[in-house]
């Protein structure tokens, strides 16, 4: 096996399959028949719960014999069908779906008790609506496990009105169904506790991370004590959010289970129908009782809800007492919503062309936003300034702050600032570190810059590493990265060069959100991914 591993690494073509009693594996509730492929064992749609619609997840029943792990499980359905598009930039997979979708992935290049590799659980983007475990193609666990050693799993949950509708005013049947999205986490978390190490994990060292939406996830399971102890370590990469609909909407779920019990002719005594309803008419009914909630803090669900089970974000509460002692990588990239093409080609245009592009957007605060610029990013050019976010690093910056009070765990922050090598130089966008993160970049082909990408790739994934094994992302592939403090939030940035700096964008980024916010700017965009 060893052979294969250092082939791969060294990119010598070697492929070596088996599928047969190598590759059984003993669980709790029985055993798996996973596959080995070129130095990784696979393990796939492996159930860690099951549940039924509205209801809180339970442990799977044992099995006798051996149950198949070579497929990928079910995915959870979603309320509207994708749109591919993109695809250049962030490719995609399609997959069946379905409400039973409690299922994980795991790759790891050892089995046994005896191998104790660090664990990285990761919760996949999309908000709390959409998305999957394999949405994504730089998803794919094997380049991380065999180049970082350690054991990756991804999970798959109830999104959407599944996971996130609270049906508890209509009787203690549904408690909790606000949250169920998170619960099957939860019950994810416990089945990797009890079963990983036979996978070749440590379950006493688990990092949680996620990205977009899986960011979000991250941040709300160290908010809730059902989560305490399960994982070790947190990675939130783009996840931060500051407006209602993320655990903020004031009250239950009665106005908008009610609205969509009207939509569908039936009164509130009717609320178990609602469980047996097919998908396609649950989802045409929300929607229509969403509508005509006009006022935005009441709430309508798609989100966790702030509750005896979820405590909220910390952000927002501060973190509770356990949450206090996980260490934290958080950061963001520089163009989150930079997803639209191009119209101009920034690098045969002068200063005043650029600046004249800016002051489109920016108008009297244009002049001091590419002074702030420059100081932040020297070398960029500023028509970047028309895509730079504010949307997730304001508040990424307020929950860096709130964690760097914390006295037991260090949290870093971080910059993905790279430009890809398409449309006339695109800063990075929302989902653009993704591959870099998985060692994964040949997977996504705008990444790739010969002698710059494979180069940040390495630094990337040396300190996704470094954190997994000990909780600071220093290494030998990078200059200093000290944890951030109490009004010195000290961010390493990504780019073809790297570098840390303090506070270094603190400025810029207050200022252009006044300015749009001003000019109402539409730059939030779509945030599915």
């Amino acid at each position: 096996m060893q052979k294969a591993i250092n082939c791969i690494k060294e990119g010598i073509t070697m492929s070596v399959f088996k599928c047969d009693e190598s590759t059984i594996v003993s669980t709790r509730a029985g055993k798996l028949q996973g596959y080995y492929y070129n130095g990784v064992y696979v393990f796939k749609g492996v159930h860690y719960a099951e549940a039924e619609r509205f209801m809180q997840p339970t442990e799977v029943k044992p099995w006798e014999g051996v149950a198949d792990a070579t497929s990928y499980g079910m995915v959870c359905n979603l309320m509207h069908q994708d749109d591919p598009q993109g695809e250049l930039m962030v490719p995609h997979a399609y997959w069946p779906m379905s409400e039973h979708c409690q299922n994980l992935n795991i790759w790891t290049t050892g089995l046994g008790e005896n191998c104790k590799k660090p664990v990285m659980v990761w919760l996949h983007g999309g908000g709390f609506f959409a998305g999957s475990a394999i949405e994504q193609l730089a998803y794919e666990g094997d380049a991380m496990a065999i180049n970082g050693d350690v054991v990756v799993v991804t999970v798959n949950h109830r999104l959407n009105i599944l996971g996130y509708l609270d049906l508890e005013p209509f009787g203690d049947k549904y408690k909790n169904s606000a949250n169920c999205g998170n619960a099957d986490l939860v019950a994810a978390l416990k089945w990797v506790h009890e079963n990983i190490a036979a996978f070749g994990g440590d379950p006493d060292n688990v990092t949680l991370f996620g990205q977009s939406g899986g960011g979000m996830k991250v941040t709300s399971l160290m908010q809730t004590p059902a989560a305490d102890g399960l994982f070790h370590k947190a990675f939130v990469m783009s996840g931060v959010l500051d407006f209602d609909g993320f655990g903020e909407q004031k009250g239950g779920g009665r106005e908008i289970v009610s609205g969509m019990l009207r939509e569908l002719g039936l009164t509130d005594k009717d609320v178990s129908k609602l469980e047996t309803l097919p998908y396609p008419e649950l989802v045409s009914a929300y929607e229509k009782a969403a509508e005509k909630i006009t006022d935005p803090t009441v709430y309508r669900g798609m989100a966790p809800m702030v509750n005896d089970y979820y405590l909220g974000e910390p952000h927002h509460i501060g973190f509770t007492e356990h949450a206090g002692t996980i260490p934290m990588m958080i950061g963001t990239v520089i163009g989150e919503f930079a997803f639209q093409p191009l119209f101009f080609n920034k690098y045969e245009m002068t200063e005043d062309e650029q600046r004249a592009l800016v002051q489109e957007k920016y108008h009297e605060y244009t002049d001091e936003m590419i002074r702030l610029f420059k100081k932040a990013y020297p070398g960029k050019k500023i028509t970047d300034l028309i895509s730079l976010d504010y949307m997730f690093r304001i508040p990424t910056m307020k929950l860096i702050a709130e964690a760097s009070k914390r006295k037991e765990a260090n949290v870093y922050s971080y910059m993905f600032a790279y430009e890809f090598p398409i449309q006339n130089g695109k800063i990075a966008w929302h989902c653009s570190d993704i591959p870099f993160v998985f060692h994964n970049i040949e997977r996504v082909p705008s990444a790739n810059v010969e002698g710059v990408s494979d180069k940040l790739q390495e630094q990337i994934f040396a300190c996704v590493m470094s954190f997994a094994r000990t909780g600071d992302p220093n290494n030998d592939k990078i200059s200093e990265w000290p944890a951030s403090k109490e009004n010195d939030e000290a961010t390493f940035v990504f780019d073809k060069e790297c570098e840390c700096r303090h506070n270094y964008d603190h400025e810029l980024v207050r200022l252009g959100q006044e300015a749009v916010s001003k000019y109402s700017v539409g730059e939030f965009g779509n945030v599915q991914h």
